[in-house]
């Protein structure tokens, strides 16, 4: 059985008291403990990251980008091995484990430009004989407190500009699958990072919190449910910490008539069901305008009973379990819930073959196939809250206005997505939903490496997204410097206020 520990000064190091039990979530068996950190744990690794810092800040660019460079290609190299871990322990399906690993290397790849992304401003001759000129310097030591639903991307969205732009980086990744943090720590140390420069606390609320009060601690990264988020926030910028705490979300696509329904129900299947639906970035309402919630319903119910479900390791799945059993048992619930609501439940998950055993609810492992969920209640609970699950609603609206007033009237605004042919109207919808990520016919619109993801409302507490330039700028602080080089022939005291001249 496995034991996953932490990593401070560039070594595994033994946990000394709690542990949390590691599941195979298409099993439901027990593979592992992971070791939970004492806040006399979280300062060590915060001492040797105080430690290591100065002489990284030091480094030169050229070196820092070359450590990166060489991280990158040992994370391609290792990128099958770091999908099984996934795997096993989350329980989505090796492709898409992959795919959680090459967006995560786009950062990467990102972080590898951080000569030019760190360039400065320069102004010759402000005043006489007087230059200004801005330079960006890291922060020290900043910290990442990850989810279970990408247990390397995310991370990968915080660490390789936050260590690129001269920081030392501490993880604390999700318990429930905390192996793929050390094996990229692994990686880092391979490459050539500094020992201290990345190191991984495995733990839960006493982790968090004491890196959330750490003194040494300069920032904090967070990805997880809004009000974890807004514990994050409230907690760090109370002990004058930087803050970008990315909450929960509701996704809405918006379907007018003109749509092309194949691509619309190609898009709402695979954006609703893939990674079991545990991803901020799920479609989970679909708000069909009249007159097209018929056919597409019936185009996405045929679509839903042609999908595979099995475990992650099986080829033939497309989509694996839920991560834990209490995860499972709460999004069934809303299955339940979506009836009684006056909701019409055309797909039940819970009857969803599962490759190698029974029904879903028969079988072992936390399994619930996909769900759909037709003339969902506008405003109820199953339309309103965050499932984070394979349950896909589908909301009936009379026009376009409805639908945006649905949208702009809840409480996320993360991501969401319209389905149009009409130009005009997919350019008022973007710019009329208060919404941070809008993808037109596009169902997922996770922006690449070199642009920033980040939500509205309570999808994000704090000023500043994640990775792209908005990135850059939240693991960097601005100096703007003036200088004077006087002529040797130039001199006398001036006691006269100074003017510029």
């Amino acid at each position: 059985m496995k034991n996953v520990t932490h990593w401070i000064n560039g070594a595994l190091v033994e946990g000394s008291g709690r542990t949390s039990e590691i599941f195979n979530p298409a099993t439901g068996e027990v593979t592992g403990r992971v070791q939970l950190a004492s806040v006399e744990e979280v300062d060590a690794a915060v001492a040797a990251a105080v430690a290591a810092w100065p002489a990284w800040r030091d480094a030169s660019l050229v070196k820092r980008s070359q450590v990166l460079f060489r991280f990158r290609e040992l994370m391609y190299a290792h990128r099958d091995e770091l999908a099984r871990l996934i795997s096993a322990e989350h329980g989505k399906v090796h492709s898409d484990a992959l795919g959680e690993v090459a967006r995560g290397l786009e950062v990467v790849e990102f972080a590898c430009g951080i000569p030019h992304l760190l360039k400065g401003g320069f102004s010759e001759g402000v005043s006489t004989r007087v230059d200004s000129y801005s330079i960006r310097q890291p922060l020290g030591v900043v910290a990442g407190i990850t989810p279970f639903n990408f247990p390397a991307m995310v991370p990968m969205w915080m660490f390789p500009i936050a260590i690129a732009a001269g920081n030392a980086f501490i993880l604390k990744p999700s318990e429930k699958d905390p192996s793929a943090s050390l094996l990229m720590a692994s990686l880092w140390k391979e490459a050539g990072l500094p020992d201290g420069v990345f190191g991984v606390v495995q733990g839960d609320k006493t982790a968090v919190d004491r890196l959330l009060e750490h003194p040494h601690v300069r920032a904090v990264s967070f990805v997880g449910s809004t009000p974890i988020a807004r514990h994050v926030y409230e907690s760090a910028t109370r002990h004058g910490k930087r803050v970008q705490a990315l909450g929960g979300a509701k996704n809405h696509m918006l379907v007018l008539p003109d749509a092309d329904l194949d691509l619309v129900a190609d898009a709402a299947v695979s954006a609703g069901f893939g990674s079991a639906g545990e991803r901020c970035m799920a479609i989970s309402v679909v708000l069909a305008v009249d007159p097209v919630g018929d056919e597409l319903v019936d185009r996405i119910v045929s679509r839903v009973a042609e999908l595979t479900v099995g475990p992650g390791d099986d080829p033939a799945a497309q989509m694996g379990p839920l991560v834990t059993e209490a995860h499972r048992d709460k999004v069934a619930s809303y299955l339940e819930l979506g009836v009684a609501e006056g909701a019409k439940l055309v797909v039940d998950g819970r009857r969803t073959p599962v490759l190698g055993g029974g029904a879903a609810e028969e079988s072992p492992g936390f399994w619930l196939g996909p769900t759909v969920l037709d003339h969902v209640p506008a405003g109820s609970r199953v339309h309103t809250e965050e499932i984070f699950g394979p349950v896909l609603a589908i909301v009936r609206v009379s026009s376009y206005e409805e639908g945006l007033e649905l949208i702009n009237g809840g409480e996320f605004g993360n991501g969401t997505a319209v389905f149009t042919n009409d130009g005009g109207a997919a350019r008022r919808f973007q710019n009329e939903v208060e919404v941070g990520m809008v993808g037109i016919n596009v169902p997922i619109p996770v922006p690449m490496a070199f642009y920033s993801f980040g939500g509205w409302k309570s999808s994000l507490f704090g000023d500043t997204h994640v990775h792209g330039s908005e990135g850059v700028h939240f693991y960097t602080r601005g100096k703007v410097v003036t200088s004077r080089w006087l002529d040797p022939s130039h001199g006398g005291v001036n006691l006269g206020f100074p003017t510029n001249g």
